[in-house]
């Protein structure tokens, strides 16, 4: 063996010493699996806002009882199922970019996200969709902007901050299976869910505002278990958390910011909390065992919030790429009610629910995609020119062009003073 030969084997052993062995290598965990844009997060919003239309088509199109409830034991419909996946996904990225700002950002961001579509749907509804249907039910738009109570100015006014009071306009829609069962004017039941969403958006920004997620990150974790025990005391009494604070008495808010609350938690450990396969099979497990033994809400929406983290991982390939630059999840949530309560009014119902199903989710799909091209990407991308860190960047900016234009003008002309304006 020549020397050169020698050198050669002797640097591929020490090579090979200096690679970890694989059972030293540390595993992976939420944080490096879903980092920047390697998740399919886009994909599961949209694939559970679309969930949402197949719930909505059974009670609109009047064609009976969602068949899921049937499925899980009466503990949830597909709807739940879809709204409870998206406050996990929620809990943990909105979570996440808690860690990323300031209480004044993260706020600012909360609002750009949510609130300009949520308004201009309002808009459209009361002062576009209402008026259609007064012109066609009546021949023109005498009374229909008068201000009496169930107007087009008081859906406004009821409904404006995410919580709405008044989900009709005078009496339109009465005559769709959904308005003869109801008895009522209903334009979009989807709205209610908003709420509970923004509610959680405040205890996160609490817990940013007093360094919790910085600096106390085991309270995060608190305040899960904290209401996944009180979702065991509700499913055992529905009236006892209700009994422990007036405001635990909604159903809802104990449940929804469980899940939420679940996802914001693995954001808080997402660097120490593991991401394999077992796990994930282990969650898919026990979150179908619940819906078809029980303990749905206890054991199915902790399991939930790990499996959809997983999966968000796992896809790859074209799946992976839906909603990664257009997000179309939110406008299909908030416009798939009014659409198909729209279709049945005009008696798209009355040709087969896959008919009314397929038109429903097609022209859903178009109104998200100009709420999204018009309106919302155009709002996100004043996220970074608003108050907080943002606006503090801004600020710094055209500081450093101001000393930058000092610079150039001592370069240029050294023996001139330039007057000092810091005072």
């Amino acid at each position: 063996m020549t020397s050169l030969t020698r050198t050669a084997n002797i640097r591929e052993v020490t090579v090979n010493a200096m690679k970890p062995h694989p059972d030293t290598q540390p595993s992976m965990t939420l944080a490096t699996g879903l980092s920047g844009r390697r998740n399919a997060f886009g994909f599961l919003r949209f694939s559970l806002a679309s969930l949402v239309l197949f719930d909505h088509m059974w009670l609109l199109g009047g064609y009976g009882e969602d068949p899921t409830w049937k499925w899980t034991g009466g503990q949830d419909s597909s709807g739940g199922i879809a709204v409870a996946g998206f406050f996990a996904i929620s809990g943990y990225l909105i979570t996440k970019s808690a860690f990323r700002t300031d209480v004044v950002q993260f706020m600012w961001h909360r609002v750009l996200r949510i609130l300009p579509a949520f308004w201009l749907l309002i808009l459209v509804t009361a002062f576009i969709v209402g008026p259609a249907l007064w012109w066609h039910a009546h021949g023109g738009l005498g009374g229909y902007f008068a201000r009496v109570p169930g107007g087009p100015f008081g859906y406004i006014k009821a409904d404006w901050d995410l919580n709405p009071t008044q989900y009709g306009i005078h009496d339109l829609l009465t005559g769709t299976p959904y308005g003869q069962a109801s008895k009522s004017s209903v334009f979009n039941g989807s709205l209610w869910t908003l709420i509970y969403e923004w509610r959680c958006y405040l205890v996160v920004a609490g817990l940013t505002m007093f360094g919790v997620l910085k600096g106390a990150r085991p309270m995060v974790a608190v305040i899960a278990v904290a209401l996944w025990l009180l979702t065991i005391l509700q499913s055992i009494d529905p009236a006892m958390p209700g009994r422990i604070a007036p405001w635990l008495a909604d159903t809802y808010t104990v449940r929804f910011t469980m899940i939420f609350m679940v996802g914001a938690a693995f954001a808080a450990y997402a660097d120490r909390v593991p991401l394999n396969d077992r796990f994930g099979l282990l969650a898919g497990v026990l979150y179908l065992g619940s819906i078809v033994t029980g303990g749905y809400l206890v054991i199915g929406y902790p399991a939930m919030a790990y499996l959809l983290l997983w999966v968000a991982s796992r896809l790859r390939g074209p799946l992976a790429r839906i909603g990664a630059v257009n997000d179309y999840s939110y406008g299909v949530y908030i416009y798939g009610f009014l659409v198909q309560q729209l279709l049945a009014g005009v008696g798209v119902h009355t040709w087969g629910h896959v008919t009314y199903l397929a038109i429903s989710f097609a022209l859903t799909l178009l109104c998200a995609m100009a709420s999204w091209h018009l309106l919302e990407k155009h709002a996100l991308r004043l996220k970074h020119w608003g108050p907080g860190q943002g606006g503090k960047a801004f600020a710094r900016g055209i500081l450093s062009l101001v000393r930058r234009d000092r610079a150039a003008t001592r370069a240029i002309a050294p023996s001139q003073p330039v007057p000092d304006t810091s005072e």
